[in-house]
């Protein structure tokens, strides 16, 4: 805990060690992540006071993995964090099908083979699959600092 300051719930919920009920985020920048992952996985219209907070991901989770629907969900990104956290610099969104072939692998200086991308065995399944990569900057006066949060769709 940083100096006994705690800033809000962390997301996803988990349960606490502290002997609180929930697990709470201990600093600025893990707060603005959670707020982040929440406003993204909330669904527009579930929140009965504030029926525009979220986004509607949901809806694209089964659409083709083409052009129109990738610039569709980072559009409904852009919207939603700049009307509801415009604190954030979003300075990248980057929406990327998995493919089945073996591309993305990197060698570590141990000679080890890593894949960092998803790959998908099954041909009929990656159509349905994307992943998003949301690059953020948070600036106040003093620092800045820069994070990302992947999520699949």
């Amino acid at each position: 805990m940083a100096n006994g300051k705690t800033y809000g719930l962390s997301f996803p919920f988990v349960d606490s060690f502290d002997g609180k009920y929930l697990d709470l985020t201990d600093y600025a920048a893990e707060e603005i992540r959670s707020n982040l992952i929440h406003l993204l996985l909330t669904r527009k219209g579930s929140r009965y006071f504030l029926p525009d907070f979220g986004t509607r991901l949901y809806e694209y989770i089964f659409e083709p993995l083409d052009g129109p629907t990738f610039r569709n969900i980072e559009s409904e990104i852009r919207d939603s964090v700049e009307r509801f956290m415009p604190q954030l610099q979003l300075t990248n969104i980057s929406i990327t099908a998995p493919t089945t072939e073996a591309a993305g692998e990197t060698v570590t200086t141990a000679g080890n083979v890593v894949n960092p991308e998803l790959t998908l065995p099954n041909q009929n399944v990656s159509e349905y699959t994307a992943k998003v990569r949301i690059d953020y900057s948070i600036s106040n006066d003093v620092f800045n600092s820069k994070d990302f949060v992947i999520i699949n769709i």
